[in-house]
Formats: structure tokens, C-alpha cells, sequence
């Protein structure tokens, strides 16, 4: 019990911690506000407040993440031209779309012209879905390697601990990158959404569960070992 309570302390002292806990509100209140919007009207008033106090704040606490980008190209920009070009693409969209979300966000608060939401929202969404595509392909490529390798270790018949610890080791990261890679799909569905509205992107269901699978995969993905 102890140790669960530590490793939520950690959790959540992560800029990133927070964010999937906010994004887990945000999205329980948009599926609440789809179940309760006839049956109950002050209950689904509620939970729509609680949805956009939520977002907001995420955006409001994402303020300067744009940067990201730029460190983790300068700190790891991938071991080959393949993955460095990878990198680059994938990145810049991150970058393009938090760095357009901030003028979202003010355009939101009343700030900026209430007018530019709509541009900024497009801006941004398809930063991200840009960078989305190029992040889930370099998982992708990462996890196919991962199992060629796994394949060799076996087929080469060495049980020793140190072939059993690299299995080990690339099966946990195959878990992550497959995390990252629903985390992403479910965050393009939702960009998507904004891009270009369709019945099925913008349907509070499937909002909601494409908002929680990502939400859910990014907790698993930063929960201290």
C-alpha cells in the first residue's frame, strides 16, 4: 500500500502525471454528459462545466511544451538518417500543435478574439496528427525490430541470463511502444475530430473512449517502475 502511495506521489509530481489524471476527468465528463444530457439536464450541465474546466486547465498547464520538441531532437535525434528524418517530422507537428494551442486556449478565455478559436483548433489538430502518423510509424518499425531480435535470441539457443535479461528487456519495451502507438491512434482520432468533423470522430462516444484509451496508455507509460 505504501509503495502504491509513493509511486502516485511520483506520478503525479510529472507535468505528465497530471495531465493524464486532468484528461481522465475530461473525458469521464464528456461520456457522463452523453449518458445524462436528456435524462438528467443539471447533471449533464455539470459534467459539461467539469469537460471544458478541464481541457482548459490541460492547455493552461501545457503552457511552454512546445519546446519539448526541440530538446528531445537536440538530446536524441535518432540512431540513423531513417529515424533521424522520423524524429524531425514527428516532432515539429508536437511542436506546431502546442504551440498553437496556446493561442487557442486564449482565444478561449476571452484574451484573444473568441473569432481565432476555430483557426487556431485547425492549426493545431493537424500538427498533431502530422506528428501523430510520424511517432506511431517510428513505434511501429522499433516494435517489428524488436521481434527479429527477440526471434534471433531464440533461435540461437542461448538460455543464459544474459540473453533471458535482453528478452526481457525488449518485450517491456515493445509493451511501451504498443502503449504509445494506442496512445497516438486514439489522440489522431480525436485531431481528426477537429480537422475534419464526421459523424463517427465526433460522436461524444467515441471521443470519450479515444480521450480515455490515451489517457489510460500515457498513466501506464509514465507510472514509476
Amino acid at each position: 500500500m505504501n509503495d502504491t502511495v509513493d509511486k502516485l506521489v511520483i506520478f503525479l509530481a510529472k507535468r505528465d502525471g497530471i495531465d493524464k489524471l486532468v484528461k481522465t476527468f475530461q473525458y469521464v465528463s464528456k461520456l457522463v454528459h452523453w449518458h445524462v444530457e436528456k435524462t438528467h439536464p443539471d447533471a449533464a450541465t455539470r459534467a459539461k462545466q467539469w469537460e471544458v474546466a478541464s481541457g482548459l486547465s490541460r492547455k493552461a498547464f501545457r503552457s511552454g511544451r512546445f519546446l519539448t520538441g526541440f530538446n528531445a531532437l537536440r538530446r536524441n535525434p535518432g540512431p540513423t538518417t531513417k529515424f533521424r528524418l522520423l524524429a524531425v517530422f514527428s516532432n515539429a507537428g508536437e511542436m506546431v500543435y502546442f504551440f498553437f494551442d496556446h493561442f487557442l486556449w486564449l482565444s478561449r478565455i476571452g484574451v484573444l478574439d473568441a473569432k481565432l478559436a476555430r483557426r487556431m483548433s485547425f492549426i493545431s489538430a493537424f500538427g498533431e496528427s502530422f506528428g501523430y502518423i510520424f511517432f506511431m510509424v517510428s513505434d511501429i518499425i522499433l516494435i517489428q525490430e524488436g521481434i527479429k531480435a527477440e526471434r534471433r535470441i531464440v533461435k540461437s539457443g542461448d538460455e543464459s541470463e544474459n540473453a533471458k535479461e535482453k528478452i526481457k528487456n525488449i518485450r517491456g519495451d515493445r509493451v511501451m511502444r504498443l502503449m504509445a502507438v494506442a496512445a497516438n491512434l486514439a489522440d489522431l482520432i480525436i485531431a481528426l475530430a477537429d480537422i475534419e468533423p464526421n459523424p463517427f470522430c465526433n460522436h461524444a462516444v467515441t471521443l470519450g473512449i479515444s480521450g480515455l484509451v490515451s489517457a489510460w496508455a500515457g498513466w501506464y507509460r509514465n507510472w514509476p517502475s
